[in-house]
C-alpha cells in the first residue's frame, strides 16, 4: 500500500499525538484513588492532544480550517478544506484505563469527507482511508462483512448515559434489535465502532446524537471498505444529523427499517 502525501500528514500527526496519549494512559492507574484527579488529568490530556494535532496538521497544510472537539471551529484561509478532529474519542474508556479509544482525523473537502485516519495508540491499530483508494488496517485492505441476515450478525450501538440522550428511545431500539441479532455490543468509541464495521469485526453499528468529529473519519472508512453509511432516516447524512447507521448494504438497510419508525 502506497500512502499519499495527504495521508502521510494525517498518520504522522495521529502517531505523535498517540504517543502522548499512551504515556498519559500509563498514568491513569496512579490517579484512580482520587475522585477529582483522573477527570482533570484526562481533560488536560485531551486538550494537549488536540493542540498537537492542530499544530502538525496546520503546519503541513497551512490555510485549512480545523474543527476540533475541544477548541471548536478555527477558520482557515482555504474555505474548501477542513480538518474534523477528535483528539480522544472514548474519553470515558480512557478515564477508566480501558484501552478502547482513538484519535480520529477526517478531511472534508467541499462538503465531502475525502480522507480519514483512526488510530488507537493502546494497541497500535491504524486505520486509514482515502476516497477512491480503499480502507486499510495496518496495511491490510479492509472489507465489510458479507453476512446478509441480522440473526447472524453482531451489531454495536451507543448507549446514552446520565444527563445525555433519550433513554426511553434507546431502550426501545435495543429491544427491537436484540431479538433479531446474534449479539449486541457497546464499546464506547464511535470512530472505532465504525472502523470495526469497515474491518468486518462488526456487521453493523448505530448511534444517535453524535458530533461531526465522532463520525467524519468513520464515514469514509466504512464506505471505502464497501459499506453503506447514513443517518437513521436512511437517506440523510450522518455528518449533518449526528445519527449514524452503517454496515454492508443489506444489513444497513435492515437496521434502518427497524430504527426509523421508532424515532
Amino acid at each position: 500500500m502506497i500512502q499519499s502525501a495527504l495521508v502521510n500528514v494525517m498518520v504522522k500527526a495521529a502517531r505523535r499525538a498517540g504517543r502522548s496519549l499512551k504515556r498519559d494512559l500509563g498514568e491513569i492507574e496512579n490517579l484512580q484513588v482520587s475522585l477529582k484527579g483522573p477527570a482533570n488529568f484526562v481533560s488536560a490530556a485531551d486538550r494537549r492532544a488536540e493542540e498537537m494535532l492542530y499544530d502538525d496538521l496546520t503546519k503541513a497544510r497551512p490555510g485549512y480550517g480545523f474543527v476540533g472537539e475541544e477548541g471548536g471551529t478555527r477558520e482557515g484561509a482555504d474555505k474548501t478544506n477542513t480538518w474534523i478532529v477528535d483528539p480522544l474519542d472514548g474519553t470515558t474508556n480512557f478515564l477508566h484505563g480501558i484501552p478502547q479509544f482513538a484519535i480520529s482525523i477526517g478531511l472534508q473537502r467541499e462538503g465531502v469527507i475525502v480522507a480519514g485516519v483512526i488510530y488507537n495508540p493502546a494497541n497500535d491499530e491504524l486505520y486509514i482511508a482515502e476516497r477512491g483508494k480503499g480502507a486499510f488496517l495496518n496495511d491490510t485492505r479492509l472489507r465489510v462483512a458479507g453476512r446478509k441476515q441480522l440473526k447472524d450478525c453482531v451489531i454495536a450501538c451507543g448507549l446514552p448515559h446520565i444527563g445525555r440522550g433519550d433513554h426511553e428511545l434507546s431502550r426501545r431500539e435495543m429491544t427491537q434489535i436484540q431479538e433479531r441479532v446474534a449479539g449486541l455490543r457497546r464499546f464506547g468509541a464511535a470512530s472505532l465502532d465504525m472502523a470495526f464495521v469497515a474491518a468486518g469485526r462488526l456487521d453493523g453499528y448505530w448511534e444517535r446524537n453524535l458530533k461531526p468529529w465522532d463520525v467524519a473519519a468513520g464515514i469514509i472508512m466504512v464506505r471505502e471498505a464497501g459499506g453503506t453509511v447514513s443517518g437513521i432516516e436512511g437517506g440523510d447524512s450522518a455528518l449533518e444529523t449526528g445519527n449514524v447507521v452503517c454496515g454492508n448494504e443489506i444489513i444497513q438497510s435492515e437496521l434502518v427499517k427497524i430504527l426509523k419508525p421508532l424515532g
